[in-house]
């Protein structure tokens, strides 16, 4: 009786619940590990239906767009999106870093080890990540997770397909339209089992955790915390109203099952079905635009990321000693920009991208990488909120390009 009132309720309540249930479950009986195995199969599940859908949505999307001035068009509002969505973290983060101090006082704890840029796969430069947009092979960037490639030539081969015409470009058009449906078909199968999924990770995650580390590190934790809080609750809404002229309580509302599974997956590509569900079904943006959008934005707006990197480059000069001018801050934050946006083609994406920071303004010393590795340790709870920060900027994004392109919202 209780399971059937249950799934009656809203998707983003179920998934509310099953989070609570995995809190008390890893409260209750401790570790919990031997229920990973449910929590695994269902990040395969999420991860078995990114790249099909990536590529036939974007291709589907694309060329429909038309020519390449529309194409030119959607392109230069989403990356104007970006760049204003990360600034602006950026300087909630310059600002609360600057405020709070979480590294003045600070006291490195016993056992910590250094970790140092050789440990990571980081890049050579920002030319290399750049050049990580061109994939030497496809299909090798659709088996090797290179989501940032695939996207890539999925806009190329989407705008070739556009700019067809006769019977072949017909037939083409239609067969991606076809195989983009039968993901979302897909997609909505693995998303029932959602609750069930974010039971199970949120227990084992708990579990796994220990609260000692969070006392040495408390005031970076609550610094971190409040910035995001910040970006999502205020800022994002404030950007949403302005320029779309709506409600942001409605659109938080329609994207809650997405922000819900962001924050229980950590990751941007793993909530990408249900991001784009949301926008289709709740939100009113065509497919024309989540389907160029959302993608994009899964793999290279990270708000919540660029907000670390300020955050951590602060907390570890200040918990140095080291006074970082005006000058050398302008340089972080160009700096925390630039990475946040290259940080989605590469392992270990938040973190790699601090060496970069820090590497721009040479605080490249032990010290400092011992004290990424004090952010490490403390990672996992930020990186779940971080996660649901990029995707509800993705989503706002999409619904204010949809707006300006003349569509009609649900709300």
């Amino acid at each position: 009786m209780l399971a059937c009132l249950v799934m009656k309720l809203a998707l983003h309540w179920q998934v509310l619940i099953g989070m609570a249930l995995g809190l008390c479950f890893a409260l209750v009986f401790g570790e919990v590990g031997w229920i990973g195995w449910i929590a695994d199969l269902f990040m395969r599940l999420l991860r078995m239906v990114i790249v099909p859908l990536i590529f036939t949505s974007i291709v589907h999307g694309v060329s429909g767009i038309g020519d390449g001035r529309s194409i030119g068009r959607l392109g230069g509002k989403t990356l104007l999106w970006y760049a204003l969505s990360s600034f602006m973290a950026i300087l909630v983060g310059l600002t609360l870093a600057n405020s709070i101090r979480p590294g003045r006082g600070l006291v490195m704890p016993e056992g910590v080890e250094p970790l140092t840029p050789e440990d990571l796969q980081t890049p050579s430069s920002m030319a290399d990540i750049i050049q990580r947009l061109v994939p030497d092979n496809p299909v090798g960037a659709a088996a090797g997770g290179d989501i940032l490639g695939l996207i890539f030539f999925s806009i190329v081969l989407g705008a070739a397909i556009g700019v067809m015409t006769g019977k072949t470009g017909d037939l083409l058009r239609e067969g991606f339209s076809a195989g983009f449906e039968a993901m979302m078909k897909v997609t909505t199968w693995v998303i029932r089992l959602l609750p069930i999924g974010v039971f199970a990770l949120l227990a084992r995650a708990v579990s796994q955790m220990g609260l000692d580390v969070f006392q040495q590190v408390g005031k970076y934790v609550l610094t971190i915390a409040v910035g995001l809080t910040l970006h999502v609750f205020v800022v994002l809404p404030l950007l949403f109203s302005l320029l779309s002229r709506k409600n942001p309580i409605h659109h938080y509302r329609a994207m809650a099952s997405a922000m819900a599974m962001a924050f229980s997956t950590s990751s941007s590509a793993a909530t990408l079905p249900m991001t784009m569900k949301c926008l289709r079904e709740k939100v009113g943006a065509s497919n024309r635009v989540t389907s160029f959008v959302a993608p994009m934005g899964a793999t290279v707006n990270m708000d919540g990321t660029a907000l670390l990197e300020i955050v951590g480059a602060l907390f570890i000069a200040q918990a140095l000693g080291v006074e970082l001018s005006l000058y050398t801050q302008l340089v972080v934050v160009l700096t925390a920009l630039l990475a946040s946006v290259g940080a989605a083609a590469i392992p270990s994406a938040g973190l790699v991208m601090i060496f970069i920071v820090l590497e721009a303004i040479d605080l490249t010393t032990p010290e400092a990488y011992a004290l990424a590795g004090l952010m490490l340790s403390v990672d996992r709870p930020l990186d779940m909120f971080r996660t649901m920060v990029n995707i509800t900027s993705d989503s706002v994004g999409a619904a204010v390009i949809a707006k300006s392109e003349g569509e009609e919202l649900h709300y």
